[in-house]
């Protein structure tokens, strides 16, 4: 019995040190930006949004690559300042947002990239279909205290997709050849942080 409290007692001395490196940071969405960029009718590009969206951000402090990111975002917060095209793109020709009101980024892995730059890979699932997708990552920056005492941090990231890859394969032919919509999107993110308390 001496010997099993001892174990415990081992395990637990070695564990909290563990638990302690890595820190819980919540997505600021007031300020933080989730964008995205598409070709239209093929001679200028049509910049967009999602205004609501939440996620966590798990940094293991002893080692980065040991971090974790989840995100959800709502496809119905679709917003490229054009009410009618938003609409389009919350039918069933696009995002589809009453069958699919959410799209998720799930991280399988962390690989350092060069100074202060990451690779995260990881699942990001959009009208019901599941990629993986490489996000080149910024950061995160050096921690600031805001003037109410929340410590926060910040990333960038981008990568991009092909939006046929997912099931959105909506296009219109155009009379002078191409179509009106690339199915290439470029998405940027701007990400700022808030730790969690412990």
């Amino acid at each position: 019995m001496k010997r099993t409290i001892a174990t415990i007692a081992a395990v637990a001395a070695f564990a909290l040190p563990a638990l302690a490196s890595a820190s819980t940071w919540n997505i600021d969405p007031d300020h933080s930006n989730v964008g995205f960029k598409v070709r239209h009718l093929m001679v200028s590009n049509v910049k967009g949004s999602f205004e609501k969206h939440k996620g966590t951000v798990e940094i293991n402090d002893k080692d980065i690559t040991k971090s974790k990111v989840a995100v959800t975002i709502d496809t119905a917060s679709v917003n490229t300042n054009v009410a009618k095209r938003d609409e389009h793109l919350r039918s069933a020709d696009f995002f589809d947002v009453a069958k699919y009101p959410t799209m998720t980024f799930v991280s399988k892995s962390v690989a350092k990239a060069g100074k202060g730059k990451l690779k995260v890979t990881g699942d990001l699932t959009l009208h019901g279909v599941t990629k993986q997708v490489v996000l080149n990552v910024e950061g995160p920056a050096k921690e600031s205290k805001d003037p109410w005492g929340n410590m926060r941090s910040g990333v960038t990231a981008s990568t991009k997709i092909n939006r046929k890859d997912f099931g959105l394969v909506y296009n219109a032919a155009l009379e002078t050849g191409g179509v009106a919509v690339g199915e290439d999107v470029d998405i940027n993110l701007e990400i700022e942080m808030i730790k969690a308390k412990q």
